[in-house]
């Protein structure tokens, strides 16, 4: 009789998807039980001291400490993961520390009223004006300020790079957004069957119509056929990743994922600046429109979330009834499309061997 394999289960504690996961889960536990109330909820603020509240008036108490206490309870957490997963933990805490905090700071200072009031509330702060960008300029704040980071410091200090783990927080958070979506699914099933029905459409549009326009524009312009798919990919399904899973699929040289991936991560950062406001004046009419589009046409999985937030942010001033809705519409298109690059680069890869690659007389294997 043949030895059957061992199943590996050391891997639900050893990997960062794993460990998206059981945090996503474990913080929707302590939310659906209520016992988040400490959480500090940052406000438009004028008046610094009064910027920073908590999730439930019964902890109003604490004002700034919460913020504090989220920090270590983050730390904690995070550090238990990190010791499972054999990372250098006393180097993750100290990078954890210098991340947390930074992007506290972004956040902060995105709310700061002259930026982040719209119009609605300027009489509220004593103000007259303000760029309006809402308090999701955080994100943008903080993107910014990691492009700096990135591209000035040649080489980021051990505990950076151990802690710099963007994947493992981008994936602990679409778990989180999932429960999101799925408690406000719960709320108003009528909404979230159009949700639904958008995010089919989004990928139907991204693999069969927008991947075909994008290959025969870039074979027009004089692209080979292993850039021309690649970048296809890349510009119409999921960004970095789709042009990766795409490269590896057609076997292209690294040099073209990785030329097409920095190129979109550039795109990205102007799409979350650029894109939300358009929608917020174009689309108000059509909420989720607004979102679909974010989750189409922003091609990361964080920055889609984040303009998809942004463009929340916006549009919810005008109709009210759509707060949430809109990332919620963004989150989903973005999985959507995402759950299906495995499938399509495997069809590539089939119609590379058997019609691009296949010489006269070849068969194929």
């Amino acid at each position: 009789m043949a030895q059957q394999r061992k199943i590996d289960w050391s891997s639900l504690w050893k990997k960062e998807d794993w460990w998206a996961l059981w945090l996503g889960l474990f913080v929707f536990l302590l939310a659906w039980f209520l016992l988040l109330g400490w959480v500090p909820k940052t406000s438009v603020w004028i008046d610094p001291s009064k910027s920073i509240s908590t999730a439930s008036k019964e902890f109003a108490y604490l004002g700034g400490w919460s913020l504090i206490l989220l920090y270590f309870f983050t730390l904690v957490v995070l550090s238990i993961a990190a010791a499972l997963m054999k990372y250098d933990v006393k180097a993750f805490a100290v990078g954890y520390t210098v991340i947390f905090w930074l992007s506290y700071l972004m956040w902060w200072f995105g709310n700061y009223a002259y930026i982040a009031a719209t119009p609605d509330v300027w009489p509220r702060y004593g103000i007259n004006w303000s760029l309006s960008l809402t308090g999701e300029a955080g994100y943008i704040f903080a993107l910014v300020l990691g492009l700096i980071i990135g591209n000035t410091v040649r080489k980021l200090p051990k505990p950076l790079e151990v802690a710099a783990r963007p994947e493992w927080y981008i994936k602990t958070a679409i778990v989180l957004l999932g429960a999101v979506v799925g408690a406000k699914a719960l709320q108003n099933m009528t909404v979230a069957a159009e949700v639904l029905t958008r995010s089919l459409i989004a990928i139907v549009a991204a693999y069969l119509i927008y991947w075909p326009i994008s290959y025969l524009i870039s074979r027009k312009i004089g692209l080979d056929k292993q850039w021309a798919a690649t970048l296809a990919s890349g510009v119409s399904i999921c960004g970095v990743s789709a042009a990766i899973a795409t490269a590896a699929a057609i076997g292209a040289p690294a040099v073209i994922p990785g030329t097409i991936a920095s190129i979109i991560v550039i795109f990205a950062v102007i799409e979350l600046i650029i894109l939300p406001w358009v929608a917020a004046q174009i689309l108000t009419w059509a909420p989720l429109a607004a979102g679909a589009w974010m989750g189409l046409a922003v091609k990361t999985d964080g920055a889609a979330a984040a303009s998809g937030a942004v463009t929340d942010a916006l549009i919810k001033v005008k109709v009210p009834e759509a707060a949430g809705w809109v990332t919620a519409t963004a989150v989903t298109v973005k999985v959507f499309i995402d759950i299906w690059i495995g499938l399509w680069a495997f069809v590539l890869a089939l119609w590379w061997v058997t019609r691009v690659e296949r010489k006269p007389g070849e068969k194929v294997q």
